[in-house]
């Protein structure tokens, strides 16, 4: 990967998803169980989450197999198989549960509010009084996009740059 961060996992972690793709949940810290577990191939693992949020508890899980702490390790295959299986389980949700609309988010290091050092993408079944987002939304000027897209503009342009293959 073009940046480098360092990994926030202590240095005995033991990754609860990584046990469950493992089969083996034993671990005293580990939470899931293996009837958490929707669904698993080479690539991703699908199982439904821990903690519930709101009136309608129950959402589920996407992780790569492999053990990859953050988006920042991602390679664009498995982002890809990640992404499609996300419609494929919020299609499943609507024909299990039928919710109003389904959302999904990610975390990333303890200040994007991630807890478990393994990537995990949620999905969300959502209903319109479930205030699962609960922060208020401000309406921001042009200027003040304008300048944040400048500054990000060239940030991203250097690491796309750092993609593509040299000539």
């Amino acid at each position: 990967m073009p940046v480098a961060w360092e990994s926030h996992a202590p240095p005995d972690y033991a990754c609860p998803f990584c046990g469950l793709v493992a089969g083996d949940v034993s671990h005293p810290a580990n939470r899931c169980e293996l009837g958490d577990l929707v669904h698993q191939d080479e690539h991703v693992v699908v199982f439904i989450a821990c903690d519930g949020f709101g009136p309608y508890p129950g959402h589920a899980m996407i992780c790569p197999t492999e053990h990859l702490e953050a988006l920042y390790d991602m390679d664009d295959g498995i982002l890809a198989r990640i992404s499609s299986m996300s419609r494929d389980v919020a299609l499943a949700m609507k024909l299990a549960w039928d919710p109003e609309g389904t959302s999904t988010r990610q975390h990333n290091e303890p200040a994007g509010n991630q807890h478990v050092w393994h990537y995990h993408l949620h999905v969300f079944p959502r209903w319109r009084d479930d205030m699962l987002y609960r922060q208020v939304r401000a309406p921001l000027s042009p200027e003040f996009r304008a300048q944040k897209a400048a500054e990000l503009r060239p940030a991203l342009e250097k690491v796309l740059a750092e993609k593509r293959p040299s000539a």
